[in-house]
């Protein structure tokens, strides 16, 4: 394609969302606060009480969408004509009927850009799949869709999906609501963005090494990585078809665990036409009032930051004085775990999902996770081999960047073998030993990463991926915000010093313009992960109850943008 096209297509497609964004119309917005504030379970309990309507409620999200995508650049299609025609239809079928469609009437709700909807793009920021419509709903979207709820808009993804920043060539960068020198996430970075400022009631997203977890804890939401296979992706368009050494899940982003628990309630079960995914229903866990819960402060790769170990300790205190055991301990598989993702995801030297950029420039964020593949070998090798040595003295960056290689079908089956091995040994040597119920970890080293700084600190998702690599289901709570009187690194720290990556460390804390800046982080929400054993999604979900009601109020959920207004 040449660049010309490429431009106009671009432009093209800005215009057709702008003008689309136009028909949010302008309201006031404490006309419609009421709805835009409360989750998607009181949504449906309202409207089914005759208090509200489903054309009331998605007024006051598309209000709110259009304010989010301002402010954040965090929409990618816009589906306000047919969402409006969907509401009118729902209220007239209550009417007459005084029942619900199903769980989710009325409930407005938001898609990462890749789940197809009949008749809108799919482009995944890439140019060249812009103005190919959709001839059918993704199976998610058709369920969803089915319970009675209404698309409102798509929203923003890095460009591959690959990253946990969101920019792309396409629809531009989406930023953080907190704070727009940071990103929001990814890859599910605008559904985040956007459910953070209130303009969707219930967002669904995808993980294949920490897309719904990164972006949910950047922004101060809710998250759940199911079991993969658990929900179906039938219609949702990746960039590496076929791939599947490491399974996407895809699964629920809202401003509540009860909301991620209706979106479960309502899909799991539900097997899709090709017959991929596991139809096993939701099933109730009732939990024994003492649970034992494992947790650490580092994942081996990088020193975790002052601020996302207070969340973590935050976490292990609250559900202390309720009663539960708290057990710190090592992750010692993370490594192993993040050599196996290395391994596999590199395997074709990303031929196949860099193909697809076409004549768009290639993304600065994608510059470490693509460069290792991309050297010769006797460069790559020396690379290693000088970051190895005393001068540099950082082995832990020099093993895992030399697996970032084209493999040949031997090594690529040798890596997947790895892959289950390391699966196995986490339940033998950490579920099993210990007798979790749950784990709670950081998110991520970093409470957020200014735009950019994905570039050269990609591998700091190993924190997430490693549960990828063993399939556990993971949900994300939102627990606290960056304080810059509390959070400072400590003034005897030195990059390397418990074992991590020094080049990494002195990058994030101590090298020049250090991405670790509590001051400029001021504010910004910080999350843990909550971890299942694999198919114990409810599990999860119950036990995201559990510490949420432990933590107690602390300023996050629907209407949580508010505080930042009012500063």
């Amino acid at each position: 394609m040449k660049s010309s096209q490429r431009n106009g297509i671009i432009t093209s497609k800005r215009a057709a969302r702008d003008k689309a964004l136009a028909l949010a119309g302008s309201y006031v917005m404490n006309e419609y606060e009421v709805y835009s504030t409360a989750t998607a379970s009181e949504i449906v309990q309202m409207i089914a009480k005759g208090e509200w309507t489903a054309s009331q409620v998605l007024e006051g999200y598309i209000a709110r969408a259009a304010i989010a995508q301002a402010e954040t650049n965090c929409v990618t299609e816009v589906l306000f004509e047919d969402a409006r025609k969907q509401a009118k239809e729902l209220d007239t079928e209550f009417a007459s009927t005084q029942q619900l469609r199903g769980p989710m009437h009325g409930v407005p709700v938001s898609f990462k850009d890749q789940y197809e909807v009949e008749g809108y793009d799919a482009t995944v920021g890439f140019t060249a799949w812009a103005d190919k419509p959709a001839k059918k709903d993704a199976f998610l979207v058709a369920q969803f869709k089915a319970a009675g709820a209404i698309a409102i808009v798509k929203t923003n993804v890095p460009q591959t999906m690959l990253a946990f920043e969101c920019s792309n060539p396409l629809w531009g960068r989406t930023t953080n609501p907190w704070n727009d020198q940071f990103t929001c996430g990814g890859s599910s970075g605008g559904e985040a963005a956007l459910l953070a400022m209130d303009g969707s009631a219930l967002g669904v997203g995808s993980d294949i090494g920490g897309s719904l977890r990164i972006p949910a804890s950047y922004c101060g939401i809710y998250s759940l990585k199911p079991s993969a296979d658990r929900i179906s992706g039938l219609g949702a368009k990746g960039c590496n078809a076929g791939f599947e050494a490491v399974r996407v899940a895809y699964g629920p982003m809202g401003r509540s665990v009860q909301d991620c628990e209706l979106f479960c309630k309502t899909i799991f079960g539900e097997q899709d036409p090709s017959h991929q995914n596991v139809p096993l229903p939701y099933r109730p866990v009732e939990l024994p009032s003492k649970l034992r819960f494992g947790y650490y402060l580092s994942d081996g790769m990088v020193e975790t930051s002052p601020a996302c170990q207070r969340a973590v300790l935050e976490t292990v205190s609250a559900l202390e004085k309720q009663g539960h055991e708290c057990i710190e301990f090592k992750p010692h598989l993370s490594i192993a775990a993040m050599e196996a993702f290395v391994g596999l995801i590199t395997a074709d030297g990303y031929k196949k999902t860099l193909s697809h950029l076409d004549s768009d420039p290639q993304e600065g964020s994608l510059f470490l996770t693509t460069v290792g593949p991309r050297l010769p070998s006797f460069i790559r090798n020396l690379v290693c081999w000088i970051v190895n040595s005393p001068f540099v003295g950082d082995s832990l960056f020099s093993s895992v960047f030399s697996l970032a290689r084209v493999k040949s079908v031997f090594e690529f089956t040798t890596f997947t073998d790895k892959r289950n091995q390391v699966a196995t040994a986490w339940y033998e040597e950490i579920w099993d030993k210990y007798g979790f119920d749950g784990i709670i970890a950081p998110v991520q080293s970093l409470p957020a990463l200014p735009h950019g700084g994905c570039a050269y600190l990609s591998a700091i998702a190993v924190a997430t991926i490693v549960y990828n690599i063993v399939d556990s289901p993971v949900g994300t709570i939102p627990v606290t915000r960056v304080n810059v009187d509390t959070d400072q690194l400590p003034a005897d720290f030195k990059p390397g010093r418990s074992g991590g990556s020094k080049l990494f460390e002195e990058r994030m804390y101590t090298g020049k313009n250090p991405i670790y800046d509590p001051k400029a982080m001021h504010g910004m929400p910080i999350g843990v992960q909550v971890v299942g054993k694999k198919w114990e999604d409810e599990k999860v979900l119950a036990m995201m109850h559990v510490v949420d009601k432990a933590l107690g109020p602390r300023g996050f959920g629907p209407g949580s943008w508010k505080s930042k207004q009012t500063k």
